[in-house]
């Protein structure tokens, strides 16, 4: 429960965060860096690349100009979350078709629920927490479903962002966990003159049946004040809003499940610099220059065509170079914070033992799952929270369900188990229909194969080759016994031993 005192002075200010989203939000401006790339991460400056000591501020800034950084947190998001959206999101059957219409556009910006719900993973998976907000504009009189179709007027989904959650209070009810209040920070489009637009920032306030939207304006002290800019009642009586996780760590609190992945991609980025640094001064060998003779000239012409005299026998010249062995260690180091960083991406993907508590253990033989399959489990059941949400406001019994692709564990790719399949099929214990079925499941075949069509098709071509063979094995036997024939004939009856 997000509930604060009343003497908090915060407990006023409806654009304050709360202390669980202080808390939650400490890394984000760390995986902002990261995933805004290189210019990000030089714009960070000193707070991801320290300045050494006795480093002077014009090499820091050379060094920090020429960082280049190695995306791997933003680039293992993108290749993850393209798992389980690989394939496309399957509508149930359940789905009513009022909502089925709604779907290619689901948050009237053009995206269908397949995008929208790719976006929400997408911002869970690297920040930890995300949300939908079935919202849904006043009817404006209208009164059958007919007008509303006419007026525009239907639920639509908004994407919550991580960084708009500003918080929340709670209670629970029954089993569950219900939203009571929920503070979100947005960005509004006004125009702005005769010609402008600008963007201007409001709180808004949900609380069941009812919404607050609060804008900065002048106070009587002069002073900009937080107030009240609209407000209104809902036709429901609860708060659609739906969390989505990264990783749960408790109502409405996440953690990004590849921390330590941003991590060693900062250590990268700083080992990186450091190795450029030590490339450049190896790179340019030092002129050492010992023996000579000041004739009041300080200047010395050094090149391919000029020439250094000097009338001292000890007199020498020679060029420093740098021996190396730090280059390779660095290089090693830099190569071992690569392959951590492969790894940690990688395990989202490997399948863990299955479920432990009593309500999600249905037997003991329930398959494992890997943590990235748990996030896109989560977020399907976010999805049909929000059909849910959206079919009340339609006044709908049900939203049905829909399915995201999850079967993409370690243990589920084709390599383990494809063999077993093609086996079972040799064998007689599988048909070959199912068997397709099968293999194409594991993308053995490519998603345009019918597989009945293409089960069909194989019967008939082995049915026609076992008559092919049929025929070549009858015309053989008959050839054979025509040539028998021909030999007795020539034999001169049956008292030949060959012709018998």
């Amino acid at each position: 429960d997000e509930t604060m005192p009343e003497n908090d002075t915060t407990n006023h200010d409806p654009s304050q965060p709360s202390a669980a989203v202080i808390d939650m939000a400490e890394p984000w401006p760390l995986i902002d860096a990261l995933m805004g790339g290189t210019a990000a991460m030089r714009k960070a400056g000193r707070k991801y690349l320290p300045q050494w000591p006795s480093e002077c501020d014009e090499s820091y800034e050379c060094r920090r100009r020429s960082a280049v950084l190695f995306p791997a947190y933003s680039r293992t998001v993108s290749v993850l979350v393209g798992k389980p959206f690989s394939k496309p999101l399957t509508v149930g059957d359940d789905v009513p078709e009022r909502l089925r219409e709604m779907l290619d556009d689901i948050d009237l910006e053009g995206r269908n629920l397949h995008s929208f719900a790719m976006d929400v993973v997408s911002d869970a998976l690297a920040y930890g927490i995300s949300g939908i907000l079935v919202d849904c504009p006043p009817a404006r009189g209208a009164r059958t479903v007919e007008e509303e179709r006419r007026a525009g007027i239907r639920p639509y989904f908004i994407h919550v962002k991580h960084d708009a959650i500003l918080g929340w209070r709670s209670e629970k009810r029954g089993s569950a966990m219900t939203l009571t209040q929920l503070r979100l920070m947005e960005s509004v489009e006004v125009l702005d003159g005769a010609f402008g637009t600008k963007f201007v920032q409001q709180v808004r306030v949900l609380e069941p049946g009812r919404w607050a939207t609060y804008r900065k304006a002048k106070g009587p002290n002069g002073a900009d004040a937080w107030t009240e800019h609209e407000a209104g009642e809902t036709s429901i009586d609860f708060i659609p809003f739906v969390p989505v996780y990264g990783r749960r760590k408790d109502f409405m609190v996440g953690e990004p499940p590849m921390l330590d992945l941003a991590y060693l991609n900062v250590e990268h980025w700083q080992s990186k610099s450091d190795q450029q640094t030590i490339l450049h001064v190896a790179r340019v060998p030092i002129l050492l220059v010992t023996g000579f003779e000041n004739d009041g000239d300080e200047n010395m012409a050094i090149g391919a065509g000029a020439m250094m005299k000097s009338r001292s026998k000890d007199a020498n010249a020679r060029f420093v170079e740098h021996t190396g062995a730090a280059i390779e260690a660095g290089r090693l180091s830099i190569l071992d914070t690569e392959d951590q960083m492969r790894q940690t991406g990688a395990e989202l993907t490997v399948v863990k033992p299955g479920n432990t508590t009593i309500v999600q253990t249905r037997s003991d033989n329930e398959p494992g799952m890997c943590d990235l399959q748990r996030i896109t489990q989560g977020a399907e059941d976010g999805l049909d929270t929000a059909l849910f949400y959206a079919a009340v406001y339609m006044g709908l019994p049900e939203g049905g369900h829909v399915s995201i692709y999850s079967d993409f564990g370690v243990t589920a790719r084709p390599e383990a188990s494809a063999g077993v399949v093609v086996e079972l099929m040799k064998e007689g214990f599988l048909t070959q229909a199912t068997g397709l079925a099968e293999l194409k499941r594991r993308e053995y075949l490519g998603p345009d194969v019918d597989v009945p069509t293409e089960a069909q098709a194989a019967y008939a071509e082995r049915k026609a080759a076992q008559e092919a063979a049929a025929d070549r094995e009858r015309d053989m036997l008959l050839s054979s016994l025509a040539e028998r024939a021909d030999r007795e004939m020539a034999g001169g009856g049956p008292g030949d031993d060959e012709g018998r």
